[in-house]
């Protein structure tokens, strides 16, 4: 047979074209938990975790962000993940950090057998030529990160890192201008390379910085990452009460969606006729993407509320939760006299307390400006979902949707379909609509399935609006399930 011949596309031509990914949701149970340990750099800003346990082998276990942590991942059901951030309270300084040595390059063999390294080092623009290093007496990496730093004289110092797998340099003073360039090859045996310092090596170069505010730092990370969804600080800089008010401003105002929650301890916020208190204040702004709580014995128990609201799975069915009943483990809970009780829930403040069946609850559960947390976490995700539904179909279609009915039903469909999700997990459900009429839906018609999606023929559109490629505007109306948090029992005893 021949092993050559005519082309078979002459005869049957066959293209394949692969679907674009479509555009995933944001995840609206991530944490970020913001401190000043210095244990993240101000170039990496935040960490990923999936467990107390990962945190801990970072930070240890008396760190301000392990004890946040703690609470968080302590809720039963478990979250699966959060983000720990770095806040520059004081001055940083440069940093070098060198590239992750693998097992092999770890060996101690690989430096034993130096007694003459050598390694140029860089240090707030000056040059350090470090010869005639001897390694043969070192037993482990902490002695090769130990000999460089005696080598440097005080200008800076070498630490290895047993839990990244990296060494790194840093400069011996804070700023602006501390800084730490990437290592060069030095006379003798060169270390650079082998200790991954090098330009090579796979490693980076962090700026020192001055101190930032804390709405500096909070600033950055929003525009660093989309990644995040509920921010709770845990530092060991004092933090004053407007400092707080500032980030909930910007929270409030922030173009990616987001949610603040802080621990208060002020004594204050147990008295009705208390107005300086954070409570009162963030109440008094009218935030609505802020909650406070207040407990006596821990500093971060807002933590375990972000814990328990974040389990919340808004792709399963009769999986939403209001925040009043739940547990909050690892906090005391408040044992409160009724006029106590009152003010917190008059300031819109959150309490774990005691009642007097020996049973504790979390209650409000609502945010500063008094609105339910599930109603804004719910609606966040809830206009993400359509927002991402709407664009896929847009982004994925492979040709054009056709600025047609047909078309704009396609829309229709991708707003509906994320509306019954939101029916399925008890975000919505049958209700009367009581706001202006929509469409064919009039005020006081029942929903039936919660909500109802309107947009109107394609022949009612504008020319400019047609020539500038818009669909019409999609309306939708949805009615909340809410829920129960009290009932009036009524008893009739006759004899």
């Amino acid at each position: 047979m021949p092993n050559i011949g005519l082309s078979l596309n002459d005869v049957v031509n066959v293209s394949v074209s692969l679907t674009p990914t479509a555009a995933q949701q944001r995840n609206f149970g991530s944490l970020l938990i913001l401190g000043d340990s210095q244990v993240i750099d101000t170039t990496q800003r935040m960490r990923l975790y999936t467990s107390l346990a990962g945190v801990a082998g970072d930070f240890g276990s008396s760190a301000p962000e392990y004890s946040a942590a703690a609470l968080f991942f302590g809720q039963s059901p478990q979250p699966a993940q959060c983000y720990v951030g770095r806040w520059a309270s004081t001055a940083t300084p440069g940093v070098l950090q060198g590239g992750v040595l693998g097992a092999s390059q770890q060996l101690l063999t690989n430096f034993t057998g130096i007694s003459n390294g050598g390694i140029g080092i860089t240090i707030n623009g000056t040059v350090h030529n470090l010869t005639g290093i001897n390694l043969s007496g070192v037993t482990n990496l902490n002695g090769v990160a130990s000999a460089i730093t005696t080598a440097l004289g005080g200008s800076g110092t070498v630490t290895w890192n047993a839990t990244n797998g990296n060494f790194a340099v840093t400069s011996g003073t804070t700023g602006v201008a501390s800084t730490v360039a990437f290592s060069t090859v030095g006379a003798g045996t060169d270390l650079s390379v082998l200790m991954g310092l090098g330009s090579t090596g796979g490693g980076y170069a962090v700026a020192g910085i001055n101190a930032e505010t804390l709405l500096a730092a909070v600033t950055a990370l929003d525009l660093q990452s989309n990644a995040w969804y509920g921010l709770q600080i845990a530092a060991t800089a004092a933090i004053t009460d407007p400092q707080y008010v500032g980030v909930a401003g910007y929270i409030e105002a922030a173009s990616v969606t987001r949610i603040f929650g802080v621990t208060t301890q002020e004594p204050g916020a147990l008295s009705a006729v208390s107005t300086s208190d954070l409570a009162y204040l963030m109440q008094a702004s009218g935030y609505h993407r802020t909650f406070v709580q207040y407990s006596s014995s821990s500093p971060y128990a807002s933590a375990s509320i972000f814990g328990r609201a974040f389990t919340v799975n808004f792709n399963g069915a009769g999986t939403m939760i209001t925040l009043k009943f739940q547990q909050e483990p690892g906090i005391v809970p408040e044992l409160l006299t009724e006029t106590q009780a009152a003010a917190l829930t008059a300031k819109s403040c959150n309490v774990f307390v005691y009642y007097n069946n020996q049973i504790a609850i979390l209650q409000q559960g609502t945010m500063a400006n008094g609105q339910y947390f599930d109603v804004v976490h719910s609606s966040d995700w809830l206009q993400n979902a359509i927002q991402t539904a709407v664009f896929n179909v847009l982004f994925t279609v492979g040709t054009k949707v056709p600025q047609s009915d047909a078309g704009v039903n396609q829309l229709i469909a991708a707003v509906s379909q994320q509306c019954d999700q939101a029916r399925i997990n008890g975000m919505i459900g049958r209700g009367v609509w009581t706001g202006p009429p929509i469409g064919n839906l009039a005020t006081g018609q029942t929903l039936g399935n919660g909500y109802y999606v309107y947009a109107p023929p394609i022949a009612s559109q504008s020319q400019a609006d047609r020539a500038a490629r818009k669909a019409p505007v999609i309306q939708t109306a949805i009615k909340l399930a809410g829920a129960i948090h009290s009932s009036n029992v009524l008893v009739s005893v006759n004899q």
